[in-house]
């Protein structure tokens, strides 16, 4: 842990909350003056009658509502300042949580939960204190599920060191990086249901006449204009009348049309407003990362137009739309211009232009935070290491100093552990609780960072490309009528199928067979790691059954043992969790026994 980044936090939550006490006097002051100007304005009004002069009184109630209008502008943006800075304050203080208790305000991931996914159950991939919980910053559905994608399937090793080489930029740009997550923090509030009906409305194609948008293009500078000469010649109210009512049939005919567009539009004019400003801060800096460059290069078009903007003009065609629903207002505007026929061709011929970048560029934006999803790691974890891949026909997985992320580092033990251009399987034997089992999820969490293009949690790590099989936490099922060993026969014969189906393979097996008698668990175990030599498959298997470690005499080439063992003083013992070569030769079952004041007869 870096002291370093958590007085940055400290520093940067100071300073959002001086930045927020600022605004919030700024907006009280502009409060009480507003009140002071209706109040001064009115009675400013009533003296300009004294003097019965028209002209007077006209220019006081233009010059009042002027400036009452410049007042409710300025406290507009002093409110959004605001927002801003509340979403930087808890930007800060999430930070300086995760760091300090693996605490986040984001999704955990628990709706990515899946038993028969072939690692993330075993490795705590999603969930509570998952892997998943500890670096997702992600606000956006989108953005997690592509997070959650990139950590459910292994990356190409040219997509591994694209993402390595984008996090290591991004992660130079401390204060881009927090205003980032600020302005993305709204969409935690189910803002993605906006965006999604938007994609909905842009599949549905608008079959309006092209009279019809001839005349509503074209009516407003017939019915104005008529509309004042009707005050000098009467009989052109009859031109307005009827163009009137023919705005109104017009909206009324094609009210359905209107009404799909604002039922899956509904209030998506100001959630697109949020979103115009990341698309604008992404806009506004210079990358030079090729991942970076390439996901900018999307929310661009061919004539370098901002996107940010596009956004903007949809926000506030998608507002005037909601002009409608006020029911003084709306009957007006569609007498006088047809006006939901007018904002809804506004949006069809802003959809036409746009159809295509608006998916693409959303998708950059979801890419954009998981990136920055992972690049929390390397930020707030500066001593992890981003891995080396190698490519290889046989496989590859060289730490140093590798240990679990999930566990405090005041209490994480590191272990050194080679498996270098070879074919192994790896036996490892030891006590109850020595750490066999948070051995093999080391292993396989730091594998899953490291294909993701994350940062692992080693001084140094060298692994090929290679998909993780894990069989540790098999459980039965009332519901589904399966006993544990039908359980465990059926991750077995998943392992078999993804063997067969997949080039590389690293399995990691934590005490197979559990759910039978010991004679047919060691004849068992002993049966599917043979088929699994001869398959030339490589991984770890964990077991209390020294009879496993035979194996090591049968094929010396290829199996190896390792162990961890536990130092007994009386009745008081030591566990070190640290990986040794060998066979373990010292176990505990008996002693924790005796603890609970059962007696165990020797063998």
């Amino acid at each position: 842990m870096s002291e370093d980044i958590l007085a940055y936090y400290r520093e940067g939550r100071q300073l959002a909350a001086a930045s927020l006490k600022k605004y919030d006097r700024l907006i009280n002051t502009y409060s009480f003056l507003r009140l002071f100007v209706l109040l001064s304005g009115g009675f400013a009004l009533y003296k300009s009658l004294e003097f019965e002069m028209i002209w007077l009184t006209e220019c006081a109630f233009f010059f009042i509502i002027v400036l009452f209008a410049w007042l409710v502008s300025k406290q507009a943006k002093f409110e959004e300042r605001k927002r801003f800075y509340t979403a930087l304050l808890s930007v800060h203080e999430n930070e300086i949580n995760s760091i300090q208790d693996q605490e986040n305000m984001y999704q955990d991931g628990t709706s990515y939960a899946d038993d028969g996914h072939i690692y993330t159950s075993d490795l705590d991939i999603f969930g509570k204190r998952s892997l998943f919980a500890l670096l997702n910053r992600a606000a956006s559905i989108q953005g997690c599920d592509r997070l959650a994608g990139w950590l459910r399937e292994k990356a190409e090793t040219e997509d591994v060191l694209a993402r390595q080489e984008a996090l290591k930029e991004l992660s130079q740009k401390r204060k881009w990086l927090q205003d980032f997550k600020a302005l993305m923090l709204f969409a935690k509030d189910n803002a993605e249901n906006e965006v999604r009906n938007l994609y909905k409305y842009l599949e549905v194609p608008l079959s309006l006449h092209s009279l019809i948008k001839l005349y509503v293009r074209y009516q407003p500078f017939v019915f104005f204009p008529a509309a004042v000469m009707s005050f000098y010649v009467p009989s052109v109210a009859i031109l307005v009348v009827v163009m009137a009512m023919l705005n109104f049939g017009l909206v009324s005919a094609q009210m359905r049309k209107v009404n799909t567009a604002d039922r899956l539009l509904g209030k998506a004019g100001r959630v697109l407003y949020h979103y115009s400003q990341p698309f604008k801060l992404l806009e506004n800096e210079a990358f030079n990362s090729k991942l970076c460059k390439q996901l900018n290069s999307v929310i661009e078009d061919e004539k370098g137009g901002s996107f940010s903007h596009k956004i903007k003009q949809l926000s506030k065609l998608l507002n005037r739309l909601e002009y409608r629903l006020n029911v003084f207002v709306g009957p007006l505007l569609n007498f006088c211009l047809a006006w939901d026929l007018r904002q809804l061709i506004a949006i069809e011929q802003w959809k036409q232009a746009n159809k295509i970048q608006i998916a693409e560029a959303f998708n950059s934006l979801a890419e954009y935070e998981a990136l920055v999803s992972l690049c929390s790691l390397h930020t707030n974890y500066p001593d992890w290491c981003f891995p080396e891949i190698v490519e290889g026909k046989a496989y590859t997985f060289k730490a140093k100093k590798l240990g679990h992320p999930l566990i405090p580092a005041k209490s994480r033990v590191e272990n050194d552990f080679v498996l270098e251009d070879a074919f192994k399987v790896d036996i490892i034997t030891g006590s109850n609780m020595a750490g066999k089992s948070t051995f093999l999820r080391t292993i396989g969490i730091n594998m899953i960072l490291a294909l993701a293009g994350a940062p692992v949690c080693a001084a140094r790590l060298t692994l090929s490309n290679m998909h993780v099989f894990t069989y540790m936490r098999i459980k039965d099922s009332l519901n589904e009528n399966t006993s544990t060993f039908k359980a465990e026969l059926n991750r077995l014969k998943l392992l078999l199928e993804t063997l067969r189906a997949d080039s590389k393979i690293y399995f990691l097996i934590d005490e197979m067979l559990r759910g039978t008698n010991s004679v047919d668990k060691y004849r068992g175990s002993k049966a599917v790691i043979e088929k699994l030599i001869g398959q030339q498959a490589v991984g770890i298997v964990a077991t209390h059954d020294l009879q496993i470690a035979r194996l090591e005499d049968k094929y010396p080439q290829y199996v190896r043992n390792y162990y961890f063992d536990i130092q007994l003083n009386g009745v008081d013992m030591h566990f070190d969790y640290k990986l040794k070569n060998g066979e373990c030769t010292t176990f505990n079952a008996s002693q924790l026994l005796r603890q609970l004041g059962i007696e165990v007869e020797e063998g």
